[in-house]
């Protein structure tokens, strides 16, 4: 790093205690990573936000009711939050596992389609 220190920017990203831990594990990162941004996490309107643009992105749709119960689950969940809180992970792990249990609920009807 030292070395090449004006044609490289080395990023370490983590959760704020154990990013703590890992500066101090070794006396030669403090005085190497001068600069640190926090990132606040995203709110239950911001995650639901994330959702949707998966949706979109796989050519899903999502009903106002859906959206409604969604805001609802992620305002629970971001107010419960802990070190654990998987933030924009855990609106695309969500849409990841409606689309599983759509696909499990579809793979047993016997005249699926698209629409």
């Amino acid at each position: 790093m030292e070395d090449y220190r004006d044609r490289l920017v080395v990023i370490v990203a983590g959760y704020p205690d154990e990013m703590k831990r890992f500066i101090k594990a070794n006396p030669g990162l403090e005085s190497r990573f001068t600069h640190y941004f926090n990132f606040e996490d995203y709110t239950p309107s911001e995650l639901l936000e994330i959702f949707k643009e998966n949706c979109d992105f796989n050519k899903h749709q999502l009903d106002s009711e859906a959206e409604t119960k969604l805001l609802i689950k992620f305002t629970e969940l971001h107010q419960n939050r802990d070190n654990n809180f998987g933030n924009g992970r855990l609106a695309r792990n969500l849409f990841e596992a409606s689309i599983k249990n759509q696909e499990n609920r579809l793979a047993v009807l016997p005249n699926a389609t698209k629409k």
